[in-house]
């Protein structure tokens, strides 16, 4: 006798042997058990595994137990039964495929009659997570406090019911999960995480407001350490979208932006796009090129970069000063492919660059900007920087 059953209905049915007791001739098809516990395993990027145990009555000799995936994503390839109960005892002689149908037999012998605990893995397509994150920032943007949630996709056309569930890191959360839902999961909250607000201007990385003008767009980013420090670094973050708030003072939030947050490792950066600052104002121009040779047909260029800033925020702030070495080169030269050789020259006003940030071509400079007036006039501040970029062709 054999029966196919639903995904996740496992029907054990008694199997009748020629050389069986005429007492087992008679025995009926038992009540379906229903599942005690389901796991759900979502930290593969792309396969998800899903554990099930099951309470089932077995009788004395050997039962056929039954699974069938109809209208699912299962992997048959990858459909394991175990048994928890005396698995000395009981064993699982042989699975066969049922031939043209989304279902599979196992042979399963017990010594005696009675309930055996049994744990039936698989991996299953179209039951997925992304993750998304909240982060509101305190009035004086200071700190802010930053939730972490995974959305579960459950496409797989079937109901788990009340299921655990681990990301591979953080908490295991236990949530039931219906068929064809998608669901909102609170993973973890970080609460005072310490932030800096960054005003960034960066030809090369993020172009001009007003090219005609030669003034640099200035966006602004929320940055924040994964580490202990940070109040972060229990694990890596994955990447998702981010939705930004900021507390206005008054007992709500107001919406400043969305984001995507990149996949950041422990002790990485996370910095978050709020938009573009119209408050900051620079005006980026070449203020010197000359050429000098050297020999033959090469050459140096002594070059002055001038920023004329202004600040008409109520508040002081930093503004953080990039320049591509390979930018530069190509203003006043083109741009050849080769490695830029440089080095600042003394008429630099902008001071030593941030070891931290800056790289082999691309120094970064802190310029701490006034607030403006009380007649609403900001000052303007001009800066220059002063390379030599040698031996070029």
């Amino acid at each position: 006798m054999r029966h196919s059953v639903a995904l996740a209905r496992l029907l054990p049915v008694v199997a009748v042997l020629a050389a069986a007791a005429p007492a087992l001739a008679g025995v009926k098809l038992i009540t379906l058990p229903a599942r005690e516990r389901v796991e759900i395993q979502l930290d593969h990027g792309s396969a998800t595994l899903v554990e099930e145990e099951r309470v089932v009555p077995l009788a004395a000799g050997v039962n056929d137990v039954v699974f069938a995936w109809a209208n699912t994503s299962i992997d048959p390839g990858t459909i394991q039964l175990r048994c928890l109960t005396n698995p000395d005892q009981i064993k699982i002689l042989s699975v066969s495929y049922p031939p043209n149908e989304n279902a599979l037999t196992w042979q399963v012998a017990s010594p005696r009659a009675g309930s055996a605990r049994m744990r039936i893995s698989y991996l299953i397509g179209r039951l997925d997570k992304t993750f998304a994150y909240r982060a509101t920032a305190s009035n004086d943007e200071r700190t802010l406090t930053l939730r972490q949630y995974i959305h579960l996709h459950n496409r797989a056309n079937e109901r788990f019911g009340t299921a655990g569930m681990w990301a591979g890191f953080g908490e295991r959360l236990e949530r039931p999960i219906d068929v064809n839902e998608t669901k909102r999961l609170l993973s973890a909250k970080f609460s005072d995480v310490p932030v800096t607000k960054r005003y960034t201007a960066d030809l090369a990385g993020f172009g001009y407001l007003d090219a005609g003008k030669k003034q640099l767009r200035i966006p602004m980013h929320y940055e924040l350490r994964n580490d202990a420090a940070g109040g972060l670094g229990a694990f890596a973050l994955m990447p998702g979208k981010a939705r930004i708030f900021q507390d206005d003072g008054r007992g709500t939030v107001a919406f400043l932006g969305e984001d995507w947050a990149a996949f950041t490792p422990r002790g990485d950066e996370v910095r978050l796009f709020l938009g573009v600052s119209k408050d900051i104002v620079v005006t980026r121009t070449i203020d010197r090129r000359e050429r000098e040779r050297v020999m033959g047909q090469l050459h140096d260029y002594d070059v002055i970069v001038k920023y004329e800033i202004e600040n008409f925020k109520d508040q002081s702030v930093v503004l953080d000063l990039a320049e591509s070495m390979p930018g530069v080169r190509a203003e006043i030269h083109g741009n050849t492919g080769r490695q830029v050789e440089w080095k600042l020259g003394r008429e630099s006003t902008l001071g030593a660059a941030d070891a931290k940030r800056s790289t082999a071509d691309r120094p970064v400079f802190h310029v701490t900007l006034p607030p403006r007036g009380d007649d609403e006039k900001a000052k303007k501040i001009v800066h220059r920087l002063h390379v030599h970029i040698k031996n070029e062709w």
